[in-house]
């Protein structure tokens, strides 16, 4: 690539693969994807906050439409059944954006053996499972965004086990970034923080009434740096740069989305 163009952050015609894509960060990646012409795939165990009557709905009659199937992607035979669907409508994959994944708040001391193991599934095994399963219809030209979170890159109080998983996610992405360089394969990973969506409203909202402000050691930032939250739209245009042509010579590397909080530490005590 000699020189920039805009034609280099395109992904006209490409196929993209999108999980937890229903709202938020995964929904603005989608709709960030089709709006620059990709065939866009995506998967939720909820449906959609909206449904859009243009290319990137699902309609199983035009060929070139989007798909959209409602699982959850720990259940294997689900997820299976959704990457089949995926290979009988295109064949291949160019861009999988591993976005799904969720947490609670709770010490280490207080989660349950249950939790642990579905903070476990939820936002690592999930992840490995779908890269096995759409690997074989990437080629050369291909990128594997893993959606993480700062917490993969500092200490996480009240979010051990979760914030475990995305650093071991963080390392993964780094190891396939060489094992799959030989087939010209691009694994790179986004790790937001302050977004503006429910789900980080939702857990910060929980976090913050139990146990009472004045009774808790730890916090997170509640403004990063830039003094002001992100938008899901934020964490898409990463995505965006990383599954094209822009992007080309990136791979085993972390995009923070976050404002600065990853620079700053993240946490600071009250």
């Amino acid at each position: 690539m000699a020189a920039l163009s805009p034609d280099a952050f395109l992904l006209t015609g490409r196929v993209a693969v999108v999980t937890g894509a229903a709202r938020g960060i995964g929904l603005a990646i989608a709709e960030a994807f089709a709006a620059l012409g990709a065939h866009v795939a995506v998967c939720d165990r909820d449906k959609p906050d909206r449904d859009k009557p243009d290319r990137d709905s699902p309609d199983r009659d035009k060929p070139d439409s989007g798909l959209a199937m409602t699982l959850d992607v720990r259940d294997h035979l689900a997820a299976e059944v959704f990457a089949q669907a995926v290979r009988e409508r295109w064949g291949r994959v160019d861009v999988l954006v591993n976005n799904a994944g969720g947490t609670f708040h709770a010490g280490f001391a207080d989660t349950s053996a249950r939790g642990e193991q579905t903070l476990i599934e939820e936002n690592f095994t999930q992840v490995t499972g779908m890269i096995r399963r759409l690997l074989p219809m990437m080629g050369a030209g291909g990128s594997i965004i893993n959606v993480t979170s700062s917490e993969a890159h500092q200490a996480a109080p009240g979010f051990a086990v979760y914030a475990a998983m995305k650093a071991a996610l963080e390392s993964l992405t780094r190891t396939l970034a060489l094992e799959l360089a030989p087939q010209g394969i691009r694994v790179n990973a986004i790790a937001p923080d302050a977004i503006r969506t429910e789900g980080e409203a939702g857990v910060r909202e929980r976090m913050l009434a139990r146990p009472l402000p004045h009774e808790l050691p730890y916090e997170p930032v509640r403004v990063p740096p830039l003094g002001h939250l992100g938008e899901p739209g934020d964490a898409a245009a990463a995505a965006v740069f990383l599954a094209g042509d822009a992007a080309r010579f990136v791979t085993g590397t972390t995009l923070h989305v976050d404002g600065g909080i990853n620079a700053a530490g993240g946490w600071r005590r009250t």
